[in-house]
């Protein structure tokens, strides 16, 4: 798979989509709602451990909750911003986090802080599907472009926020997890007004959407959306296993701090270099053996993390599975998008998805602790299990669309 991905790498920049001013304001935004999300909810487990005494039980629970809820929110989300229009989807969602992470800075209190992080999930869930589609809006053929656009966009914001927001909690303090990301929210709604603006400007010119977008689409789309859908919030729970297993990983590597930390991050640098590769080479659209090699490349080293004591094994694991989940998430959300001109509620559907897996990986960690206390691995292996099931189904849809089509 890394032979095959950098066979394909073109030089920097050589398909940069020419987006309009509007689209260009909202990948803005997009950035920063990226970096403000990071920021909140990764350090908040760190809050409630510090400040709250949550234990690891606690916050796999409150982690669960919000996958939770991330589900429906996204899906109704999606919902809302194909009915109502991506611009007030946007502007709502924001508004609701700002006022969430305001309370939050004045009621410290335990069910006060699991009802802000709920009422923000409720509300980044509006930002996201909205963001996806007016962002795609209108893009015809160039539509793989700007989905590569955005991917890009997103991961190298968390990749930047995982670098710098640790070095900005330590020294800002730890109130700054409320203030500073709503700083960046202000921010946004400023950015969003001029953005609406230009779209608005832009909506009175005549449609730019092309038949090509329809007519890529092979008969059995909907087989592989539904393909992308079953793997996406899997490679969800394997990521939100892995994060907080690096650490003990790291420890049992004898590594310092700082190469812990590249440890951390270099899975998110290899899906970023994933989601360039994809970006340029479209030659995995609607193919069934790139989703399925994907998720066992994802699978597999999934378990070699879990038990290699070698650096050299450990480093090179993390480089493929960040391009196996760069692969799915890049085939979850292109397909939402190209399977249906209801961009808005199938970008929704999406990211619900990513909420199943969200929750569905800590919430299987919370259960290995309570069932078995002793055995500290007992969750990560009950999610092995579950990736390899979920492979076993992927793999017999997949089989099931090459029976019944030679696109492939």
């Amino acid at each position: 798979m890394i032979y095959l991905f950098a066979a394909h790498i073109p030089p920097p920049f050589r398909k940069v989509p020419m987006v309009s001013r509007a689209q260009a304001l909202f990948i803005l935004i997009e950035f920063f709602n990226c970096y403000a999300a990071v920021y909140y909810s990764n350090f908040l487990f760190f809050f409630t451990r510090e400040r709250l005494g949550f234990g690891a039980w606690e916050n796999l629970l409150l982690a669960a909750a919000g996958g939770f809820v991330y589900i429906f929110a996204a899906w109704q989300g999606g919902k809302f911003a194909q009915r109502s229009g991506n611009v007030r989807a946007i502007a709502l969602g924001v508004v609701g986090m700002l006022l969430a992470l305001t309370s939050g800075l004045f009621f410290p209190t335990a069910l006060w802080q699991i009802a802000v992080y709920l009422v923000w999930t409720c509300s980044v869930c509006f930002t996201w599907p909205a963001l996806e589609a007016v962002i795609c809006h209108g893009q015809g053929a160039r539509l793989s472009d700007v989905i590569g656009l955005y991917n890009i966009t997103w991961a190298g914001g968390s990749a930047i926020a995982y670098f710098t927001a640790g070095m900005l909690v330590e020294r800002l303090g730890m109130r700054s997890l409320f203030w500073f990301p709503m700083a960046l929210y202000a921010t946004e709604l400023g950015v969003l007004l001029v953005a609406a603006r230009l779209a608005r400007t832009s909506a009175a010119k005549p449609a730019q959407d092309s038949p090509v977008n329809a007519s890529s689409r092979p008969a059995n789309a909907q087989k592989f959306l539904h393909m992308a859908w079953l793997a996406s919030p899997f490679s969800y729970v394997a990521i939100n296993t892995l994060v907080p297993l690096i650490p003990s990983i790291a420890a049992r590597l004898g590594l310092s701090t700082s190469m812990a930390g590249i440890t951390c991050s270099l899975w998110m640098f290899a899906r970023l270099g994933a989601f360039y590769a994809l970006w340029h080479w479209t030659a995995w659209h609607y193919r069934a053996r790139w989703l399925i090699g994907a998720f066992a490349a994802m699978t597999l080293t999934f378990a070699v993390l879990l038990v290699t004591r070698s650096l050299p094994v450990l480093l090179a694991a993390e480089v493929a599975f960040g391009l196996a989940v760069g692969l799915i998430y890049y085939c979850s959300l292109y397909y939402s998008l190209n399977a249906s001109d209801s961009k808005g509620a199938y970008a929704g559907l999406h990211e619900a998805m990513i909420g199943a897996g969200q929750c569905l990986g800590p919430a299987c960690g919370a259960a290995s602790l309570l069932l078995f206390p002793l055995s500290g691995n007992a969750g990560a292996w009950s999610v092995s299990g579950l990736l390899a099931v979920a492979f076993g189904a992927l793999a017999w849809m997949g089989r099931f669309r090459w029976a019944a089509s030679t696109s492939d």
